[in-house]
């Protein structure tokens, strides 16, 4: 298992458009990816599930990759994070 935690630096939190992009990343991966935030858990391939995360800015998001190409994913979204989230 592959993780990495991040704090959402986006003014409006993870919202709308930057959760759509992080689901279509992560459904390019096999892997399995969960989202933490806020004493919850979510599907990272699932947006109406991310969605219900209601991580705002300022908390901290932990992302976990379990799988055939958990540290691409990893990669990938954390790549994604810095630059959108």
């Amino acid at each position: 298992m592959e993780e990495f935690k991040y704090v959402i630096t986006e003014a409006e939190g993870l919202h709308a458009r930057p959760a759509g992009l992080l689901v279509k990343r992560a459904q390019a991966f096999s892997c399995a990816i969960r989202l933490f935030a806020n004493d919850k858990e979510a599907d990272a391939k699932r947006l109406f599930a991310v969605m219900k995360l209601g991580a705002k800015c300022g908390q901290e998001l932990c992302v976990q990759a379990e799988g055939e190409d958990e540290k691409e994913a990893v990669l990938a979204l954390r790549e994604l994070c810095m630059a959108e989230l």
